[in-house]
């Protein structure tokens, strides 16, 4: 097996396999300098990366395990922190203790025909839109009519939409 002839900071520890893959592409490449030139740039990289203050190497390893679709919750040496699953676990025990939502949106699933133009007018009493655009909007049922309201808002533009003729959901 040839020898690695490109320079590695002591500072930086290769797994054997890894070492093994750097010689191995440095001895299969010809000339060298495509070797060099990437273990050059792992050099810089880990430099960089040792140069980071613990607050920056953690919002790094953040980052990092994103952009590869790893899991959040696992923190970067790979095991779960003490009662980090307790928290998931206690939430699959007790669905009934759910959150309560403090945004809903308010959706028209479908309304009568004959109260179109009353569905209209009460759509246009909640949200800024004009004639043309609150009839194109109901016709385009089902439709997400407001979003973010509060719950009492959202009982009151319900129960307002469902005595004209609509039916209304809270989601």
């Amino acid at each position: 097996m040839p020898l690695l002839t490109t320079k590695i900071s002591p500072r930086l520890r290769l797994l054997p396999s890894a070492a093994r893959r750097l010689s191995s592409s440095a001895a299969t490449s010809g000339g060298g300098a495509s070797a060099e030139a990437r273990t050059q740039k792992l050099e810089r990289i880990a430099d960089e990366l040792l140069s980071l203050t613990k607050a920056e190497r953690d919002d790094y390893s953040i980052l990092f395990r994103l952009k590869l679709g790893l899991q959040q919750w696992i923190p970067a040496g790979g095991v779960p922190a003490p009662g980090a699953g307790a928290g998931l676990a206690a939430e699959a025990v007790n669905p009934a203790e759910e959150k309560e939502k403090t945004a809903f949106d308010i959706k028209l699933e479908k309304f009568d025909t004959a109260a179109k133009i009353k569905v209209i007018k009460e759509v246009r009493t909640f949200t800024d839109l004009g004639l043309k655009e609150a009839k194109e909007l109901v016709e385009r049922t089902p439709v997400v009519l407001k979003k973010g309201v509060t719950k009492e808002e959202a009982e009151a533009i319900a129960a307002k939409l469902k005595e004209v003729g609509a039916t209304v959901v809270l989601e």
